[in-house]
């Protein structure tokens, strides 16, 4: 196998957060598809021998085989970071599909209920909120599960909390929700 380990998950899941902790650790560089053209890989790379990817899926296939490969001459590493594992890209350059086809994948699977519960939690805390276990379990049984769903709801119950100046309960929830007004 190559130097490549693919992280894939759904949108909020902390994909870019690990490619952060990942540059961190290893002293990786950490590149955006914009970064990344046939022209600049050996400048963008300088002496590194590891780079983490975000967004790979987007990146230009030319530039990204020609990192892979500067990457494997190197013994370096190569994380690539996408929302789809490498299979599902619909990779046009074969040499590029031939070897993303061969990196394990590490795949960060949607959340169930328990882990939506504390990263809502959490979210609120993030933003200072303080709120009921009752307020969690109403939104767990009314939005789609996903991070991504959960980072709407609490930016917008926090907006809806300042704009009316209180705390987020039920009854505010579902004036957000459309579910009913926004009297206690």
């Amino acid at each position: 196998s190559g130097p490549a380990l693919a992280l894939a998950g759904p949108t909020g899941s902390g994909k870019t957060h690990l490619a952060h902790v990942f540059t961190a650790r290893s002293g990786a560089l950490l590149l955006a598809p914009g970064d990344l053209t046939v022209a600049a890989v050996g400048d963008r790379l300088g002496a590194a021998r590891a780079v983490a990817l975000d967004r790979a899926e987007t990146a230009d296939e030319e530039a990204l085989l020609h990192l892979y490969n500067l990457l494997a001459e190197r013994r370096g590493h190569l994380l690539v970071v996408a929302r789809q594992p490498p299979a599902r890209w619909g990779i046009a350059l074969a040499d590029l599909r031939s070897r993303l086809l061969t990196a394990p994948v590490a795949l960060i699977a949607p959340p169930d209920e328990g882990l939506l519960s504390a990263v809502l939690v959490k979210l609120f805390a993030d933003r200072q909120i303080q709120v009921g276990e009752e307020v969690v379990a109403y939104l767990l049984a009314r939005f789609e599960r996903s991070f991504a769903a959960a980072q709407s709801a609490v930016v917008a119950l926090d907006q809806a909390a300042l704009a009316a100046r209180r705390r987020v309960t039920i009854p505010l929830v579902r004036a957000v929700l459309g579910e009913e007004s926004p009297e206690e």
